[in-house]
Parts: structure tokens; sequence; C-alpha cells
């Protein structure tokens, strides 16, 4: 017999209640791109609380929604980390297996640093060439309104402004929030600046979403898995290639690799601050509220995060790479996230 969701949240928290002392330490679970800034509060929080510090595991935005909608109970994560908003069938089935009540945390802002090695020239390319050079399938070189097997090998190809070099580019996997922010912003940036496929968007959605967000799979983009350090390595031993990752990335390794000037616009901090960057997305975590008050510390993990003293202007989390959020949201979601006020789905 099938269970509800009520039924399966009473069964978790009852689980949860029983085992509590089987764990003392928070799980985090989630992005890549939120881990240096989640083991950071950690370390902090560890280092001046009462409580352990907590777990943090790089699972990618994906992955991590994946564990912490499985249920609830001390064998489930409590945190997870995204580089991306949750998605509405994420919601759904966190509801299903009885995590119904979930505090959404915005951060801050991310750039998607494209970058490349020191050794090289600087690359400065726009989001239309960004999209031509990895879709998947692209409009034919050689006119009308159709579209064939991406036949472009080099950068020069692209684009007669830019370099002869071969196209490769080492980014994230499909579990990652990185890649789908990418895909969103960056190619969507560039599929929907041909008009009669942005004409698409209208009559059929999932069609024009195919067409800008797949990307191609002959070897010109090479999923370099959830550990963007392996990315900022391969870059530096790789001359020829660009990297796709979260700017905190770039900003840490600036003595190996440069920004890919965008549109126009370097991957800084104040040009993602101002919005100017064309590629910058928000980030969050989720908390399930039910392992809150049961799992040491999760409320004082959160009011840390959301202190001036942690994500604020002069905090400790934007020399790391962290952009912070305008004043008056910082206080709204603080606010939000200290009372653990419970989420409506993202819709």
């Amino acid at each position: 017999m099938k269970k509800s969701p009520i039924a399966v949240a009473v069964l978790g928290t009852l689980a949860l209640s029983s085992q509590a002392m089987a764990r003392d330490t928070i799980n985090i679970v989630g992005s890549s791109t939120v881990f240096p800034f989640a083991t950071t509060v950690a370390e902090r929080f560890g280092n001046t609380t009462e409580f352990n510090t907590p777990k943090i595991e790089s699972t990618g935005s994906g992955g991590g929604m994946k564990l912490f909608c499985a249920g609830v109970g001390v064998d489930q994560p409590d945190v997870t980390n995204a580089s991306r908003r949750m998605k509405v069938s994420e919601f759904e089935n966190c509801q299903k297996n009885g995590v119904d009540k979930i505090t959404e945390v915005k951060i801050g802002y991310d750039g998607i640093a494209i970058a490349n090695s020191k050794k090289a020239e600087q690359f400065e390319i726009s989001l239309r060439d960004v999209w031509l050079a990895l879709a998947k399938d692209v409009p034919n070189p050689e006119g009308g309104e159709e579209l064939v097997a991406n036949p472009y090998k080099t950068w020069k190809d692209v684009n007669s402004d830019l370099p002869d070099v071969a196209i490769e580019v080492l980014g994230p996997p499909p579990t990652s929030g990185t890649r789908d922010a990418f895909a969103e912003i960056a190619l969507e940036g560039g599929c929907k600046t041909f008009d009669w496929i942005a004409a698409t968007k209208a009559e059929d959605k999932s069609k024009y979403k195919s067409i800008c967000h797949t990307i191609r799979e002959d070897g010109a983009y090479v999923e370099a898995g959830e550990n963007d350090n392996l990315i900022v390595q391969k870059l530096d031993s790789n001359a020829d290639a660009l990297g796709v990752f979260g700017f905190s990335f770039l900003d840490q390794n600036t003595d190996k690799l440069q920004g890919t000037i965008v549109n126009g616009v370097e991957p800084t901090f104040d040009n993602i601050a101002s919005g100017d960057y064309p590629v910058s997305r928000s980030l969050y975590f989720y908390v399930k509220n039910a392992h809150v008050g049961t799992i040491p510390g999760i409320q004082e993990y959160v009011n840390e995060f959301t202190s001036d003293n942690a994500w604020g202007p002069d905090g400790y989390l934007p020399p790391k790479g962290l952009v912070p959020l305008p004043e008056d949201m910082r206080k709204k979601v603080a606010k939000s996230a200290q009372g653990l006020e419970p989420m409506s789905s993202p819709e």
C-alpha cells in the first residue's frame, strides 16, 4: 500500500527522533561552486561555537537535490547547496518523500567565468561565438533558416577574428548547477541572437530549449567532473583550452588563469556585482526544516552564514569570491532564513 506524503513525513520524523543521537554533525551536499563558501563558513562555525564542523560533500547541484529530497532521517543530508534555484520537479520530489518544509536561502551572486591559461592570449568573444562553438546543431553556415550538425573545428571557423586553435572547452557535467546556468545564460544568450530561432520559443518551448541548450558531443566540450580545481589544473597544462567554472575559482587562480572578455566585459567582482558581466547567476542553499532542533547546530549554522560578518560586503566570504546581495535584500533573506520560513513551490 502506497504511503501518503504526510505518512512519509511522520515516519521520517519518528525515525529521526529515535536515531538523533546517531549523528551530531551537520551533513551538507550540493554545488561545487557554493562548496568553498560553505566550507569557509563551516570551518569558522566549528572553530567558534560548541558545535562540530559540518561535513560538506561536493556532489553538484543536481546530485545534491536528489540526495536532499530522498527523505527525512539521520541518514539523509540536512542542507544542500545549489548554484541555481531549486526546480519545480525537485520541489515536488521533496514533497513526495516527506521533505515538506524547506527553507530557501539566497546567499549572493557568482559569475560563470570562461577562462584560459595565462600562457596563451586572452580571449575576447561574444555569447553568439560561445553558442556557435559549443551547440550540437547550429545554423547552416551557407545560409538559410536550417540547422546542421556543428561543423566548426576551430575558433577561427566560428569567427574570423578569433585564434586559429581547436575548440576545446573543459566544463562541468549535466548534474552541475554551473552547467545548467551556463546553458541558460551563456548558450541561450548566444542562441537567441538568431531571430528565427528566438521566434520558435513562442511556438514550441521544448524545441527552443533543445536547440539552445544542447551541447555538442564530438569532443569539443569535455566534461571535467564536479571538481572545478581539476579544470584549473588542466588549463594550466593545456594553453589552447578554455574552461568554464564559477568566478571564485578564477579569482583564486589569477596567477595561472585569465578571464575571457564576454560581450566586451571582463569577469571581475565589480562587473558581476553591477550586473554588467553577462554570465552571472544567484547562489543558494536549502535547509531541511524537519532536521532543525534534532541534528545539533543547524539553526546556528544558518545564522552564521546569513550574518553580515560572513556574507556582508566587509565579511569573510567576499574575499573568497562571493558577490554580496544588495543590503535590503540581505536583510530580507536573513530574516526569512533565520526564521526558517518554509518556501513555496519555485514556479
